[in-house]
């Protein structure tokens, strides 16, 4: 570990695991060699360092860590490796074996779901809470406009080639509320100038059928409850609110926080929101 990052609550490292010869930073806070720990999942796109509002006092009362995952940010970013649910799953895993974690408290959001819901369907015995923000088991739903536009090839690549700083901005004023802060907007289109990124973004939405994904892990998802809890910005363009309801049919007895005047990234736009309802259930889940 290396490095020392000021927040609200405990001190964050900095540092990185290697899986496979995969390289991913992370960032951590809370007691070093617990092997207990509440585990942050991006999204597309995203980093370690979107988590901070919550990892820093999370730390607080357990370990906590943040993975930015491959075709991300300053993780790798190699052309052979497999975009895919299980393949980012698998990387997960390995991430958290070198950490030496085992037992889990995932919070996950966006594609960050799938990628650590493949995992806890996967390592059961591992799993022990789940805090889905704006993701989950999408039951029922199918791609929205943007994700059919980058599984389309040629249309999702000109898409990139021709995205602007403005274009970007105009785009996420028109689709989010009011809330959305402009410099959030500009932190995305930023992540995605990479073309590593950009590469990594359109291998994974063509090779990420829903329904196939569903059926696999829903059923296991369903043989081992743990406690759920479920965020969701209600004005979220992308994944509708009434996903969020739907999620108890896997997460049978899942706790449900609807934030009203919230979108897609509500650590973006109402980050007091997020806060209110996460931290209390993870120092519950933890203690």
């Amino acid at each position: 570990m290396s490095g020392l990052a000021a927040g609200t609550g405990a001190p964050t490292r900095t540092g990185e695991v290697v899986v496979g010869g995969v390289r991913s930073p992370i960032i951590e806070a809370g007691p070093a060699t617990a092997t207990e720990a509440i585990v942050f999942v991006h999204g597309n796109p995203g980093v370690a360092e979107d988590w901070l509002a919550l990892l820093a006092p999370a730390g607080a009362f357990a370990r906590a860590v943040a993975i930015t995952m491959p075709g991300y940010g300053a993780a790798d970013k190699p052309r052979d490796l497999p975009y895919t649910v299980p393949g980012y799953a698998r990387h997960l895993a390995g991430a958290l074996a070198q950490l030496n974690i085992d037992k889990v408290h995932l919070v996950l959001h966006d594609f960050g779901g799938p990628w650590g819901l493949q995992w806890a369907a996967d390592h059961p015995e591992a799993h022990a809470s789940t805090t889905l923000i704006n993701t989950g088991v999408i039951l029922r739903e199918g791609w929205h406009a943007l994700a059919k536009v980058w599984r389309t090839p040629v249309l999702g690549e000109l898409f990139f080639l021709t995205s602007t700083r403005g274009g970007m901005r105009q785009f996420m004023k028109r689709t989010n509320p009011r809330s959305f802060p402009a410099p959030y907007g500009d932190h995305l289109f930023d992540l995605y100038q990479d073309k590593g990124t950009r590469r990594a973004v359109l291998q994974l939405y063509r090779n990420t059928p829903i329904a196939p994904h569903v059926a696999a892990i829903a059923p296991r998802l369903r043989e081992h409850q743990r406690p759920t809890l479920v965020v969701w910005g209600a004005k979220d363009p992308y994944l509708k609110v009434r996903l969020a309801e739907r999620q108890r049919e896997v997460f049978r007895d899942a706790r449900v926080t609807l934030l009203p005047e919230s979108g897609h990234w509500p650590l973006a736009d109402d980050p007091d929101g997020v806060t209110a309802a996460v931290l209390p259930f993870l120092r519950e889940q933890a203690a």
